[in-house]
């Protein structure tokens, strides 16, 4: 069925994620789930933006309990909050906040890298190394800022998969999550996805060396610069008659419940829009 939009709004251009298989409850929550993120992470659903349970399950075309889970998901996470009487919203961004919260994660993702060098063998090299060069790719082709981001969360989570420790995860996760929020809200210089990246690439160095001990060190020391450049960043102001601009989005729901980096549809998609 092909697509059309009028007045902002977009039909369906296939079938949505509860027609298109008989997956499981589990599978049906984790791309309900994904979509929910990839909005959040492009800025499509913005900071505020509120979590309608009925509302994004009208549009995703899907019970209610599968968008409860993910949104709880969403919560634990960090990208989400729950406001009293009002219910989900995706997290604010709060720059004194933040800056604690980067002082705990420095710490964490220190620890991280000591864990993952200490379970790295080839496997986990391999993976580093394909992060890695898709990022260099990425920046090469000058992709949205959403394409770093994605490319960003999965270079720290796969740290935390080789760490292999579920206490570290479960400290960490949410920490990373909101810290990952910030990058959309809040402005950086140019450079700083080429600094994010070559600091990467250290990482991944101090890690294949065999050093525990430096690469602790040299993960650390990536998160203690994002927090200075956090500390210089300004929050995005669209001043355009005093209000936000509304945006229209995709929640895009693949054949594989992931999303792609640089925001191609899958092969089957149901588009939505910003809920109000």
């Amino acid at each position: 069925m092909t697509g059309t939009c009028r007045k902002g709004r977009c039909a369906a251009m296939s079938e949505s994620p509860a027609q298109e298989s008989n997956a499981s409850g589990e599978l049906l929550t984790d791309r309900t789930y994904e979509a929910l993120k990839a909005a959040i992470l492009r800025n499509q659903l913005t900071p505020g933006t509120a979590l309608s349970v009925p509302e994004l399950a009208r549009q995703l075309e899907v019970s209610r309990t599968p968008v409860r889970e993910a949104v709880q998901r969403l919560i634990y996470e960090g990208l989400a909050d729950h406001v009293s009487r009002r219910g989900a919203e995706v997290s604010k961004v709060d720059i004194a906040d933040l800056r604690q919260l980067y002082v705990v994660r420095e710490n964490l993702e220190g620890l991280s890298a000591r864990l993952a060098t200490e379970n790295l063998d080839q496997g986990g090299v391999a993976t580093l190394r394909e992060i890695v060069a898709e990022h260099e790719r990425v920046l090469g082709s000058g992709a949205d800022n959403a394409a770093h981001i994605e490319l960003d969360i999965r270079f720290h989570r796969t740290l935390r998969d080789i760490a292999a420790n579920a206490h570290l995860t479960a400290a960490l996760e949410p920490i990373a999550g909101r810290s990952h929020l910030a990058l959309h809200s809040l402005w950086r210089s140019k450079d700083a996805p080429r600094l994010a990246l070559d600091e990467h690439i250290q990482i991944v160095d101090a890690m294949v060396a065999g050093d525990p001990e430096f690469a602790e060190t040299v993960a650390r020391r990536h998160i203690s610069r994002l927090r200075v450049r956090l500390s210089q960043a300004t929050t995005r102001d669209d001043r355009s008659g005093g209000t936000s601009r509304r945006r229209n989005f995709s929640l895009l729901v693949g054949d594989d419940g992931s999303p792609d980096p640089e925001g191609r549809a899958h092969r089957r998609t149901r588009p939505a829009e910003t809920p109000r």
